[in-house]
């Protein structure tokens, strides 16, 4: 089936409509449309604006009819563990809370109470965060127990889009692994499980795997966009399709995804829930093909996003801007700069610590870190930006380690995909950190990967294998040598 793929990719700050095809055994790719992705504030609550969001995907594929590039085949993929609810009459219940959102403080401890963290860990195999969808529908059900009575189905995020575009419902093995509520060994929702938490099963079906048909567009999609298409299931969370595209030549290789997460980690044939697993906080989420990503979630480049948003006078929730707080505009090199002229600074963070994930002010809550831990408190930019790719870096040497000994294997390479791989002084500091060579690329990885399902698919590709030869030809893969 020779032809166009479409990858919409949905980041937590922004969706992209990128296009690929394969061209002499090479993979080209070509971005055709963005939007951006924003929270806003509703009920409460930090939600994320759906309504946005669909715009957003209908005006991607306007563009591409308008082109005149149209695709065969096309595949969403967002982030992971937010969901909708949807009525008897498939309207949505309620809003699609942000998992930043603190409605899930707190439940952990209802979570405990009926099922005991160290079986919740051996029969899903996925890492404690307060945000997994666990622990947000315990704040549903604690808040709003009459959405859940009177909700028909439950789609995850990407799962939502593909039923917009198709009429089809479908529920993503990828994606729902990250929910804390699928069986980790029979890759299925556990029932029991849900059933404890007094939960209704019925909202959990059967689970489909990337490669899935979900069906054409509909008639009146067709109308508006100009053209067909068959959308099928790639890894639609986001990480599952970024493992994918990681053009490791052995199995000795670390996998890095970064993005406003750093999810680090490798690709296991069976997922490892020991108890010394889980005390490590280490998950094993569910991949395409039934490939496990056992990883560590790794706070990421949200700190120096926010940073630069904060920077710049942008509110993260809202997007709007006011008076920035230095009197200039602030560029993502202008911090590395700024980082690389502050380099004797000393502190260090716990990038992990819960007063970073949602701060009102990520600059002060690094201050804050510094000062409460005894180490000198950053005053400029450079020094706040030096304590930050420092304290990063220093958490990937120490998950690697800590893999390491999880697995019995000793790892010999880290491959970065993402855009923070265009980051080369964190992808400096990362190889002195650890001890070994980075290889830096693709940059975008998570499209690639919901690409080369789709090509397999389409039968561009035989295999994975196959396909991540023919990535390893088509980009340009940066070597870094630890110092």
């Amino acid at each position: 089936m020779a032809g166009s793929y479409l990858a919409i990719d949905i980041g937590a700050s922004s969706g992209r409509h990128i296009l690929g095809s394969v061209q002499e055994g090479r993979l080209v790719l070509e971005e055709v449309y963005r939007f951006d992705n924003r929270q806003v504030r509703k009920n409460g609550h930090d939600c994320w604006d759906m309504d946005n969001l669909w715009n957003g995907i209908l005006g991607g594929l306007k563009a591409c009819g308008e082109r005149g590039t149209t695709p065969t085949v096309i595949g969403i993929d967002t982030w992971a563990v937010d969901y909708v609810l949807l009525d008897k009459d498939d309207q949505l219940l309620g809003d699609a809370v942000a998992y930043r959102d603190s409605r899930t403080e707190g439940m952990d401890a209802l979570v405990d109470a009926n099922i005991p963290p160290e079986e919740l860990y051996a029969r899903t195999g996925i890492q404690k965060q307060i945000f997994n969808t666990i622990y947000q529908l315990m704040a549903l059900k604690k808040e709003h127990p009459k959405q859940l009575e009177q909700t028909e189905s439950l789609l995850m995020i990407p799962d939502y889009f593909n039923f917009r575009l198709t009429g089809v419902k479908k529920q993503e093995y990828t994606n729902a692994t990250s929910t804390n509520l699928v069986s980790a060994r029979e890759k299925t929702w556990d029932l029991g499980l849900i059933a404890r938490l007094g939960l209704p099963t019925r909202l959990f079906g059967e689970l489909s795997v990337p490669g899935t048909v979900v069906g054409e567009l509909l008639p009146e999609i067709q109308a508006q966009v100009g053209f067909n298409a068959t959308v099928i299931l790639p890894a639609t969370h986001d990480t599952g399709s970024a493992f994918l595209a990681v053009p490791a030549k052995d199995d000795n290789a670390v996998y890095l995804s970064s993005g406003t997460w750093s999810l680090l980690g490798v690709e296991n044939e069976q997922p490892i829930t020991t108890e010394a697993s889980r005390a490590q906080n280490f998950t094993n989420e569910g991949g395409a093909w039934y490939r496990y990503r056992y990883l560590k979630n790794i706070m990421g480049l949200w700190m120096i996003q926010s940073i630069r948003r904060e920077l710049n006078g942008v509110n993260y929730v809202s997007g709007k801007t006011a008076r920035t707080i230095s009197g200039k505009q602030w560029s993502f090199p202008d911090l590395i700069a700024a980082a690389e002229g502050a380099q004797d600074f000393p502190s260090v963070v716990d990038v992990d610590d819960a007063g970073f994930l949602a701060p009102d002010s990520m600059i002060q809550a690094v201050k804050d870190y510094c000062a409460k831990t005894g180490q000198p408190v950053p005053e400029t930019v450079g020094e706040i930006m030096q304590c930050v790719y420092v304290s990063l870096t220093r958490r990937y040497s120490e998950a690697i380690r800590d893999l390491q000994q999880l697995t019995g294997k000793r790892y010999t390479s880290i491959n970065i995909v993402g855009g923070g791989c265009q980051d080369m002084y964190l992808n400096r500091m990362t190889a002195r950190a650890a001890g070994l060579p980075v290889y830096a690329g693709p940059v975008e990885g998570t499209a690639i990967g919901n690409l080369i399902v789709q090509m397999i698919y389409g039968g561009e590709f035989s295999s994975l294998e196959e396909a991540r030869a023919a990535i390893r030809r088509s980009f340009d893969i940066k070597e870094v040598q630890p110092d």
